[in-house]
């Protein structure tokens, strides 16, 4: 039975009943503002803060309530760190005339709002020159669609002021927030391994800075083979999720093709940990959309509904769904019945979503909702 932490309320009580229970001398009742209530009641708010550390330090003495900086402390013991804001990067194209390039450090300004930097001189031909740029602020807000407004901040002789992204601005991600840490800290503890388990491979894959979700296939590609699929839920939210490059190995592996985008980012990080012998290919799984349509929902077919609807199903996909995994009617029944409608049926899907392909992972497709 968990300790009940007296209230301040319990303790001013607390203190002046000991007054009257004799803890001075003939006296039998205190006034409101009294010399001697003030005392109790100050005396009391010492002992409330008193309480409350030792609450603060019962928190942070285990890993499963402890914050900040105690939780990095703890996750520190296992090799578990937070993941720092990482900065977008991608390319930009303008034309130009000649042979005029942007040189590298050169300024862009990014759908009219971030800034990025030019990190290596452009490559001009038939008229357009390409180059590849960093944002200069981390965050997930640096992920640019390709097609996007790109503008020099300065002229550049010979360069057209304005220009679009030709490869989209990926790999843009927040810092870690305390509960996601939180989860990979308690998830080490739970599975010390460290010598190449399927448990090690997912935790390699998601300390990732931007990866929110890895699955693991042992021997995907044959025997001594190791598959890891990756999403970037967040980063990468304006795809889906999902990871922005080519499937492959790392680029120190030379046994297969060798990963592009966010793809190469976590296998060249995962090679840094993994044994010797197997060959890692890191994967973005395929997206295997699922219409879903709802009807006899009367006079509470409203956009509102249908937002709450959708939020609940695309929940449901976030938990349940993976590369492979079949998910069963009753898991989106109990999301819908969630929200609390008078009366609705599922017309479709009337049966399980299975996928149909070697690494498929069920989306939610189109929505519709009928009266």
């Amino acid at each position: 039975m968990p300790y009940a932490r007296p209230t301040l309320t319990q303790l001013r009580q607390q203190a002046l009943q000991d007054v009257l229970d004799g803890g001075i001398s003939n006296v039998s009742a205190v006034l409101r503002f009294s010399v001697i209530t003030v005392i109790t009641y100050a005396l009391a708010g010492l002992a409330w803060l008193h309480y409350g550390y030792l609450d603060w330090i019962a928190k942070q003495a285990v890993p499963w309530t402890a914050t900040d900086e105690y939780l990095a402390a703890w996750g520190a013991l296992k090799g578990i760190y937070l993941k720092d804001a990482t900065a977008a990067s991608g390319s930009v194209t303008f034309a130009v005339t000649g042979t005029n390039i942007i040189p590298a450090g050169t300024t862009i300004i990014l759908g009219g709002a971030l800034s990025a930097i030019t990190t290596a001189d452009s490559v001009t031909a038939n008229g357009q020159t390409v180059a590849p740029a960093e944002c200069s602020s981390t965050g997930s807000a640096g992920n640019i669609a390709a097609g996007s407004l790109a503008t020099l901040s300065s002229p550049v002789e010979g360069v057209q002021t304005t220009g679009t992204v030709a490869t989209a601005f990926t790999g843009g991600a927040d810092i870690e927030t305390q509960d996601e840490f939180r989860s990979r800290v308690l998830d080490a503890y739970q599975n010390p391994g460290g010598y190449g388990t399927a448990a090690d491979y997912k935790g390699w894959a998601e300390a990732v800075a931007g990866v929110t979700r890895a699955w693991v296939v042992p021997n995907g590609f044959g025997s001594g083979s190791v598959v890891i699929y990756v999403m970037l839920d967040d980063a990468n939210a304006a795809e889906g999720g999902f990871p922005q490059g080519t499937d492959g190995a790392s680029s120190n592996d030379t046994r297969y093709t060798t990963a592009t985008g966010d793809q190469l980012t976590v296998a060249n990080a995962v090679w840094q940990k993994e044994p010797a012998t197997p060959l890692v290919v890191v994967c973005a799984p395929i997206a295997q959309a699922t219409d879903f349509v709802i009807s006899d929902l009367g006079d509470e077919n409203t956009d509102a509904n249908k937002a709450l609807i959708k939020s609940a199903l695309q929940d449901m996909f976030l938990r349940l769904s993976g590369p492979g995994v079949t998910i069963h009617e009753n898991a989106w029944q109990e999301a819908i019945a969630a929200i609390g409608l008078a009366s609705y049926d599922i017309t479709s899907p009337n049966g399980p979503i299975v996928p149909t392909v070697a690494g498929a992972m069920p989306v939610l497709g189109t929505l519709t909702t009928e009266s």
